[in-house]
């Protein structure tokens, strides 16, 4: 077991409280470390910090900041597997996911943005008798705040931006998944990133999170997690101003069209449905079929997800892992319940794996299906964040996308035909952030990432967000006559 401690100004903290969290591998139950229970005397070190950093930090050239990028790139890819292994053990997600998605993906941000950044160029525009130059400044201190299902990967995601542009932050991850933050830490100490640029503090959304997001010398606020906690945060931020980018939930719809290659697609259909156990943001939770090929899909889809390999999530073979807490997995069984009251059956899942060597401990549950629930039904438009799919048919492509539409949420979709210009159709009258046509989670880092309605506001990812890391000042220059 590991005491973790919060990152203050280059130098490692215990919590002014002396209070502390444990934290529990979610495959076995296993007390695996105590976590700092931090407080607003600790938030305001933190902040401090960054504020007392934030002059000389922005006081470097884009090259210099992206050279410090690709450091921490480097010394991260050092550490690829142990980013793994602790995004494993700390998440319950398998090993192989941990490797190729989290760990991959947390060294690309860093370096994706260091290219980004440095060959940023100041917007000129000419009038016939000015020249306005558009120049990118930093916005200030800012308070990063990631949630528990991809933990390094979304830290990476904000802290490389935001400090490419010049800003000194305080990051909050959850107190669920501290382990691969308090890796990051070590790193930046490690590579000798100057002190108080970045922060960081561990703790509950309440006694960290609220008086960071309050606290009245940050700027912005970068906040992915669930829609109900982002509106508390929305808030809590509104009345000072600051500048805000909250990544919600999702309701998202899979849609497959009569001419789908169920042979060819079936197995990237799967994985849109339960990767990480479904606790993805962007796993497509309503999967909607063609009334023509409904049995045929179903069938096939069933039998694909029992052949699920469910179990350590150390082993190389292991397809899925555990669930994050035994609240989590309660609510998921609360769900499995609610949809055989609605009028569900259940297809598959639902109870727990067999399985030995000390994972009996652990939140498991198989993946779920759900067929003949009305669109409308709770289970088919809240929000579950877990291995629970329900299917829906559909005659018509308006029919389809009538139902896609038909949640609060709109984050991202998915469309499978062999018909590219129906699927393009479709997508662009689906009221989300972002759809994919015949692949799911094919990520290019240039694009923005955000959704509507209840699923966010503002959008990040390559230019976007360095839109929202910086403010753009105009200057307008006379021409002499």
């Amino acid at each position: 077991m590991e005491t973790l401690e919060n990152h203050i100004n280059g130098k490692r903290q215990l919590p002014a409280s002396g209070n502390y969290l444990e934290g529990y591998a979610p495959a076995t139950g296993e007390r695996i470390a105590l976590i700092p229970r931090s407080t607003e005397h600790d938030v305001n070190q933190a902040v401090a910090a960054a504020k007392e950093a934030e002059l000389e930090w922005a006081s470097l050239s884009k090259e210099v900041r992206a050279n410090w990028l690709d450091r921490i790139a480097d010394a991260l890819e050092e550490c690829h597997d142990e980013i793994a292994r602790l995004e494993s053990m700390d998440t319950g997600k398998p090993i192989s996911i941990a490797r190729a998605v989290d760990a991959n993906r947390s060294v690309a941000n860093f370096r994706f943005y260091a290219d980004l950044i440095r060959n940023l160029e100041d917007q000129e525009f000419q009038m016939s008798d000015a020249t306005n130059r558009v120049l990118r400044r930093p916005v200030g201190v800012g308070v990063l705040i990631t949630p528990w299902n991809l933990p390094l990967y979304l830290l990476s995601w904000k802290v490389a931006p935001a400090i490419g542009m010049g800003n000194t932050v305080v990051c909050k991850p959850s107190e669920l998944t501290p382990m691969t933050a308090d890796l990051l830490m070590r790193v930046i100490e490690k590579v000798g990133l100057p002190a108080g640029v970045v922060n960081l503090i561990h703790g509950t959304g309440a006694e960290a999170g609220a008086p960071l997001v309050e606290h009245k010398d940050v700027r912005f606020v970068s906040f992915t997690g669930g829609t109900d906690t982002g509106a508390v945060v929305a808030r809590s931020a509104a009345g000072s101003f600051k500048k805000l980018s909250l990544e919600l939930g999702g309701k998202n719809a899979t849609i497959i069209l009569d001419d789908c290659d169920l042979d060819r697609h079936m197995d990237a259909i799967v994985r849109a449905s339960y990767l990480n156990q479904g606790q993805v943001c962007l796993c497509g939770s309503r999967i909607l079929v063609h009334s023509s090929i409904k049995e045929k899909f179903t069938r096939r889809f069933v039998d694909a997800v029992e052949h699920l390999r469910i179990g350590n999530p150390s082993d190389e073979s292991t397809e899925l892992g555990s669930l994050i807490s035994p609240e989590h997995l309660s609510k998921v069984q609360s769900y499995v319940n609610l949809a055989i009251q609605e009028g569900g059956t259940l297809l598959t899942g639902g109870g727990m794996p067999c399985l030995t060597d000390g994972l009996e401990g652990g939140n498991w549950i198989t993946p779920v299906i759900i067929d003949g629930l009305a669109p409308d039904s709770r289970c088919s438009t809240e929000e579950i964040f877990g291995p629970m799919v329900t299917l829906h048919s559909f005659n018509s492509d308006d029919e389809a996308i009538k139902i896609a539409n038909g949640t609060r949420y709109g984050l991202a979709g998915s469309i499978w035909t062999t018909d590219l210009e129906r699927g393009e159709r479709i997508a662009q009258s689906l009221d989300t952030g972002m759809v994919w046509v015949n692949t799911w989670l094919h990520r290019d880092l240039r694009v923005p990432f955000g959704g509507v309605k209840d699923s966010g506001l503002g959008r990040e990812g390559g230019y976007w967000s360095l839109g929202f890391y910086s403010e753009a000042t105009n200057i307008c220059i006379m021409k002499d006559e």
